[in-house]
């Protein structure tokens, strides 16, 4: 991956997704019920936490859930609910290390198509549909991960010059622009 995101907003964090895949899919796994930011620095905090082994899904595959727990409950939390996403967390490593060798790129990179990739993402735990699609709508509009049917598969999110989700956030501006889509999208369902 050689396109630094801006979705934690903060350099180190954004550095960290930018360069790890597993650290990008635990950030979009965290993006609920917390500003986005948050979620996406999230893997920051807990690759600080972790020490010299870092964010690596073996390792976070094979903790005692407990102390991965406690991990996530130092102040500041890493999330909300830390308890419940330490869980799924660990069980995401879990999945990776049985179905794609611990490897997170490999998700993608062994997609033979657009709906392959949204199947492939769907299958992750603490991926829905809609967390699936967004998720290919990242790849395909940040990090040039464009397997054929991409944007089919991303459904609206896949859409050009949209502010729809992290999908769309490039910076500030793009993260206003996407707050301001969503508070008008709620506005509409009322």
């Amino acid at each position: 991956m050689d396109h630094t995101l801006h979705l934690a907003q903060q350099p180190d964090a954004d550095a960290l997704l930018s360069r790890s895949p597993l650290a990008l899919l635990v950030g979009s796994l965290l993006d609920q019920q917390v500003p986005m930011e948050r979620a996406f620095a999230g893997p920051y905090e807990l690759t600080r936490r972790l020490g010299d082994d870092g964010l690596d899904a073996r390792a976070v595959a094979a903790m005692d859930p407990e102390e991965l727990e406690q991990l996530f409950s130092e102040k500041p939390a890493v999330h909300r609910f830390p308890g419940s996403m330490a869980k799924r967390v660990q069980q995401l490593c879990q999945y990776l290390v049985e179905h794609y060798d611990g490897s997170a790129e490999t998700v993608w990179e062994g997609a033979s198509d657009g709906r392959d990739l949204l199947r492939r993402l769907k299958a992750l735990p603490g991926y829905g549909d809609a967390k699936a699609q967004i998720f290919v709508a990242l790849l395909g509009k940040q990090l040039g991960v464009r397997p054929q049917g991409w944007r089919e598969a991303a459904g609206p999110y896949g859409e050009d010059g949209t502010y729809r989700s992290a999908a769309d956030v490039t910076g500030p501006e793009t993260l206003e622009k996407v707050r301001a889509q969503k508070k008008e999208q709620k506005a509409k369902g009322r």
